[in-house]
């Protein structure tokens, strides 16, 4: 009953590596906008910056005088570690030579090392997937308009930005190719038009459409280490397969191809997007006195169902392996009974996805403590407990549903596959401060404390991270009446070790597991840190 868990694997492997995407939206949110609100620690619902409060509150729009542009620039390097570790009394199976993962470097021929690293930042091209970018930093661009006619309390504006966006690209020969080579997940907001209106002096509110595409794309390499694989590779060596010969047709055969535990089964992609996702955003601001202010904004979720395309391709062992065995008569009989792989070489088609992008509620204030020095706080709240499964819907019946719905009847059916995940939604803190050197020159600093979404058992080295702070300089300088310039420098850093068989996304070895654990047994070490510089210009025209 076990041999039907490896198309659930497979299926898995595609459907884990685009959440791992989804995963990283949470350390990705609001790192890709504004150098002003990363310079204080995102903590500026009360003190939104320039024409981005599209984004982090539209009441502070009203703020805007006449005819203004802004251009943003943000230069971000991500650089992430992992390491796989084996202890000395670790032997997963118990099978003679077959005791040790080679990818530790312990045993046969290990991959390079145990060590997995990048630094190639990937981005989600409409039309065209993962596109990897050379080793280095990338550049996150964000432009915007806003008009407010001479005496009015209107203020109108629109902007193009990216409120999400993440991705890496691995080597080929990388450990951490089976978690995965190459993803990234993108909203990018390309019409958001805004308005922010003066009640009166105190109060300011605002409200705005966004329309923006959603991507989802990822590549990666396929291995299912489990006891199962490791009895077919020892029958393998008993059998002599090597010689060509099979002792026990045409009853069994079990050497049409090599395969075993920690070999290859073949390389996986999924590519789905969404081109017209819209939310809407709400936003108020009250100032009873020039020395405090309160903002809180609303952004709303978006029910969102990608549409595109994923493809297996098998290695020649693993389908020569199943062919043989079925063209045996116990091997006919037994995939007859239990929908085994049949040996296809090649598995694609069209696939569905339904994914909510979560509701976004922060609040926060601004306290001029003194002529030189305003202490911001902030509070926000995302909704990823809308992610606790995902549902994939595929356009034809496929043989590894058969397979999956014989483990999981409550979660697949021949051509749909439900997925539990198990997010939670976190409470985010946010602290900035800003210095006041002269009218024309601020200094700021700024920290976000950003608890992790996903549950301990959920945890992986696709989504690379688990809690993580924020840590922010930066300053603003008046060039001018009409121009005004604003800097940050930013650094990220999350750290986490997962223990050996507590996580169904990665590590467990258990025989029953049905959810894709490339690096049975390991323990698992992760360090994910970003660094983020960024360039703001606004002036009249």
């Amino acid at each position: 009953m076990g041999q039907p868990s490896y198309k659930r694997h497979i299926l898995a492997t595609m459907i884990a590596a685009g959440i791992s995407c989804g995963a990283q939206a949470q350390l990705t949110q609001n790192l890709t906008l504004h150098p002003k609100a990363l310079a204080l620690g995102n903590a500026v619902t009360a003190d939104p910056p320039g024409i981005m409060a599209i984004h982090y509150n539209p009441a502070g729009l009203t703020k805007l005088d006449g005819r203004q542009l802004e251009v943003n620039v943000l230069s971000i390097y991500m650089d992430i570690d992992a390491d796989f570790i084996a202890d000395e009394e670790y032997e997963i199976f118990g099978i003679k030579g077959l005791e040790t993962d080679p990818l530790t470097g312990k045993q046969r021929d290990p991959v390079a090392n145990t060590h997995s690293h990048t630094n190639n930042v990937a981005l989600y091209l409409p039309g065209y997937g993962v596109l990897p970018l050379p080793p280095g930093p990338a550049v996150a661009p964000s432009a915007g308009i806003s008009i407010k006619p001479p005496g009015s309390k209107l203020t109108y504006a629109n902007a193009f930005y990216m409120p999400m966006a993440a991705g890496y690209a691995r080597d080929d020969s990388d450990p951490g190719r089976y978690q995965p080579q190459n993803n990234a997940i993108q909203r990018t907001t390309y019409l958001s038009p805004t308005i922010g209106y003066e009640i009166n002096d105190e109060w300011s509110v605002g409200a705005g459409i966004h329309l923006s595409h959603f991507g989802l794309a990822a590549e990666q390499y396929m291995r299912a280490p489990n006891m199962l694989l490791g009895v077919a590779e020892v029958l393998q060596d008993a059998f002599n397969c090597e010689s060509g010969d099979e002792p026990l047709q045409p009853w069994l055969a079990l050497c049409g191809g090599n395969i075993g535990p920690f070999d290859d089964i073949g390389a996986m992609s999924l590519n789905v997007q969404e081109t017209v996702s819209p939310t809407y955003a709400l936003g108020v601001m009250w100032e009873p006195t020039d020395w405090f202010r309160w903002g809180a904004s609303y952004t709303s979720e978006a029910d969102m169902n990608l549409k595109g395309k994923f493809e297996i391709q098998y290695t020649d062992d693993w389908a020569g392996f199943w062919q043989g065995l079925n063209g045996s008569v116990l091997g006919a009989i037994t995939s007859a009974i239990l929908s085994l792989p049949s040996g296809a070489p090649r598995e694609a088609g069209n696939v569905s996805m339904n994914l909510v992008y979560p509701q976004h509620f922060q609040t926060g204030i601004s306290v001029d403590v003194h002529p030189m020095l305003t202490l911001n706080t902030d509070i926000g709240w995302t909704d990823f407990a809308q992610w606790d499964a995902l549902e994939f819907t595929f356009d034809r019946d496929l043989e590894f549903l058969n397979a999956a719905r014989i483990l999981s009847p409550d979660n697949a059916t021949p051509n749909s596959l439900k997925l539990p995940m198990g997010f939670k939604s976190v409470w985010n803190w946010a602290f900035g401060a800003e210095f006041h050197v002269s009218s024309r020159l601020d200094l700021r600093a700024g920290v976000e404390i950003r608890d992790s979404v996903i549950p301990d058992d959920q945890r992986s080295i696709m989504a690379p991270f688990g809690g993580a702070n924020l840590y922010s300089v930066g300053m603003g300088y008046r060039w001018d009446k009409n121009t005004e310039i604003d800097m940050n420098l930013s650094y990220l850093q999350s750290i986490e070790t997962i223990p050996a068989d507590s996580s169904c996304n990665v590590n467990c070895d258990n025989i029953t597991n049905i959810i894709y654990n490339p690096y049975a047994g390991l323990e698992i070490k992760t360090s994910t840190r970003v660094v983020m510089a960024g360039l703001s210009f606004r002036t009249k025209f």
